[in-house]
């Protein structure tokens, strides 16, 4: 199930997502004592971003993480850590918890394996989820062109991290799965842009996830994802 909410204008979409995330996460800090939360990278929540950075909540009860990761150093222009911690952790933000997904080294089994336990200990189950969604209908790095897309949407798996190797995109990926994802207590879809909604328009007719895997999402049959969108 989905939940649409369209806005006049990205800077009116990042404020309200802003005030709402903020929300949330201060309440689940005064019911459970901390709260996580899973970003997702690319430069659409860039502003999304720097509001929430200004947001006044106990930060330091939180932890952050990503729903995906590319495995690339830190320094590297792509890595989605890099632009969370350059564009979140700061302001009040700063005194959030970062849990990382890239390890140092290569992205072997091991690396995986140890990723998994940790996340276990930290963040999952995570409390709040925010996706994007690629114009091929993947979301985190669950790539309709990859190998493991059977095993990241397999509805019976131990919620957790898998490598993926996009056949399309570049760079190996770390991704929380499918079931990882689905059980957050707040999920949601940030998009933005004319060629976003025609995308969406075409994962909502059809219900096959192995062609585009958001569709898991929005036609989940207890579960809805609230999607935000601005032109």
């Amino acid at each position: 199930m989905y939940n649409k909410q369209i806005f006049n204008s990205r800077a009116d979409l990042d404020q309200a997502f802003a005030e709402q995330v903020a929300g949330q996460l201060q309440a689940l800090v005064e019911r459970n004592g901390k709260a996580s939360i899973a970003f997702s990278g690319g430069s659409t929540p860039k502003g999304f971003f720097a509001a929430l950075s200004n947001q006044d909540i106990a930060w330091e009860k939180v932890t952050v993480t990503l729903a995906d990761e590319r495995w690339v150093d830190f320094q590297d222009s792509n890595s989605n850590t890099r632009l969370l911690s350059e564009n979140l952790l700061r302001n009040k933000a700063a005194k959030a918890s970062l849990f990382e997904l890239k390890l140092p080294g290569d992205l072997t089994e091991q690396a995986v394996q140890t990723l998994n336990k940790s996340a276990a200990g930290n963040v999952l189950p995570l409390d709040i989820v925010i996706l994007g969604m690629g114009e091929d209908g993947h979301t985190a790095s669950l790539f309709p062109c990859s190998e493991e897309i059977s095993e990241g949407l397999d509805v019976n798996a131990q919620p957790g991290l898998l490598k993926v190797v996009p056949g399309t995109a570049p760079f190996e990926r770390i991704s929380f799965n499918f079931n990882a994802l689905i059980q957050a207590s707040h999920l949601y879809l940030h998009l933005v842009g004319e060629n976003k909604m025609t995308v969406l328009d075409q994962a909502i007719a059809s219900q096959d996830s192995m062609k585009m895997p958001i569709r898991a999402f929005l036609h989940h049959q207890s579960k809805t994802i609230d999607v935000f969108w601005a032109e």
